[in-house]
């Protein structure tokens, strides 16, 4: 079965977030099953070398202010089409915000090109290659199943859309329509337009012939004014094309028993060596080395949405337990300072680095004993299952995904030795704390710790449950 990912951005080229680690394993996943995927996405300057050794396949005299190509190339275990538009794509920084941290003003022209382009691709098909279905990710791909509609063409390939994170939905001025050559009778309040606006996301989960999200859970949470963010009306409306499907990790590059990054590897079986990766985290961040306390980790965009306020505000109840911290991320300016300040006032307890380092974040997964995701909402997460699969035990909200991928440390679970980790509910600072709480009682009981270890490591986390669903999704919507 052939199949048309459209995305923004793709791991390990490009990647702001979970999106990019979900399109780079999927394809890969579901090669064995055989389909056959290839990728559309925009050629940003970490891929100049995959254009430099790729095919040109198609060429756009002018799209949306200069001349734009694609360009195939195979890279990673991937079949890429790279659209190489330099006038949209060709700058320095963030693939979504300038230097001022504001979304490009041009963010409509730069992916609504990518949707045209898409569209292209899976009407009239390259280099002898047609989809029999497209795939859109996210807000960045939502043009795609409208502008196929609106083809209005029998030969046309069916669609599904993916919710990767509700609150990101390319919202633009109404006159933007006019850029896409949007009828009027499609742009309304069942269709494209949202409050007065064009909203690409909207576009997507109108017109696309299903609709899937990253958990069981969060597909749930959608249909509820408190988690659709204002789209909850018509996903109710589309209830029966929408569902959930779990994320899984890539198990090849997150695998603690080959991972070069970690000083030594270990096993389920074998867990000795995390002891070394535990040293190498606490030398990083300039934390004391205190075998009989935990290490929590937090590696994450430093945003409320993420729960980490609630973190800054239980933040001395963790160091008077003996608990240290190390924490990689950026974001809100805020929240920024308020963990380089904890930083200062709890020296050798919490450590912080600003930014994303995506070898630092595999050594912190391989030496953390615990891994903090205390979400507001979170469609599934990706750092609790890597959390998993090294055996840093997740604490997390009860939330979303996280409340599908991790087992609570009930008495109950302990007992029959399913527990994987501690949740808790309601999302709030006092919750929060007592889950600490909870896995500080729990590490101080060795071998109820490394059972749960055992536990955690040995969960299916990678893409072996979730692929054939989204295959068997793909057969049930093309034979339609």
């Amino acid at each position: 079965m052939k199949i048309l990912f459209v995305a923004s951005e793709c791991a390990p080229f490009v990647k702001t977030g979970g999106l990019a680690d979900v399109v780079g394993a999927v394809p890969k996943a579901l090669e064995p099953l055989g389909a056959e995927v290839q990728t559309i996405l925009p050629a940003y300057p970490a891929l100049a070398p995959q254009v430099a050794d790729g095919d040109v396949v198609h060429e756009f005299a002018d799209l949306f202010g200069g001349p734009a190509r694609l360009v195939a190339a195979r890279a990673e275990g991937l079949n890429l089409l790279l659209l190489d538009a330099p006038h949209l794509y060709d700058r320095a920084g963030s693939i979504y915000l300038n230097d001022s941290d504001q979304d490009w003003e041009d963010n409509h022209l730069r992916f609504g090109a990518l949707c045209v382009a898409a569209t292209m691709v899976a009407l009239d098909g390259v280099a002898g290659w047609k989809p029999q279905l497209v795939h859109a990710h996210d807000w960045q791909a939502g043009l795609v199943p409208l502008l196929i509609k609106m083809a209005d063409r029998s030969d046309a390939p069916r669609t599904i859309l993916t919710i990767h994170n509700i609150a990101f939905q390319g919202l633009f001025p109404w006159t933007t329509k006019n850029l896409f050559n949007i009828p009027d009778h499609l742009f309304t309040h069942e269709g494209a337009e949202y409050y007065g606006q064009l909203g690409f996301l909207k576009s997507g989960l109108a017109f696309a012939d299903k609709i899937t999200t990253v958990s069981p859970t969060y597909a749930r949470e959608l249909l509820t004014p408190s988690f659709g963010m204002g789209l909850d009306g018509l996903l109710q409306a589309r209830q029966h094309d929408l569902s959930g499907i779990l994320n899984g990790i890539d198990l090849d590059i997150w695998n603690p028993q080959t991972d070069p990054v970690l000083p030594a590897n270990y096993s389920a079986r074998n867990r000795v060596n995390k002891r070394k990766c535990r040293d190498a985290v606490a030398s990083h961040f300039g934390l004391s080395v205190e075998p009989d306390t935990p290490l929590f980790c937090v590696i994450s965009r430093l945003t409320e949405q993420k729960g980490l306020d609630l973190l800054l505000q239980v933040l001395p109840n963790l160091v008077e337990r003996g608990g240290r911290l190390a924490v990689l991320g950026s974001g809100s300016p805020e929240l920024e300072q308020g963990f380089q300040s904890a930083a200062e006032t709890f020296a050798g307890k919490v450590g912080v680095v600003i930014g994303y380092d995506e070898a630092l974040s595999h050594l912190m997964q391989g030496g953390s004993d615990a891994i903090l995701v205390p979400s507001r909402f979170e469609p599934c997460g990706l750092t609790q299952l890597y959390g998993l699969r090294y055996g840093t035990l997740p604490v997390v909200a009860q939330t979303g995904g996280l409340a599908d991928t991790v087992v609570d440390a009930t008495k109950e679970n302990l007992k029959a030795k399913t527990a994987t980790g501690v949740q808790f509910s309601p999302i709030d600072a006092h919750h929060l704390g007592r889950a600490i709480e909870r896995t500080c009682d729990l590490f101080a009981k060795p071998k109820v710790w490394k059972a749960m270890m055992g536990t955690a490591m040995r969960t299916p986390v990678g893409w072996a449950d979730s692929a054939p669903k989204y295959l068997d999704l793909y057969r049930e919507v093309a034979a339609v």
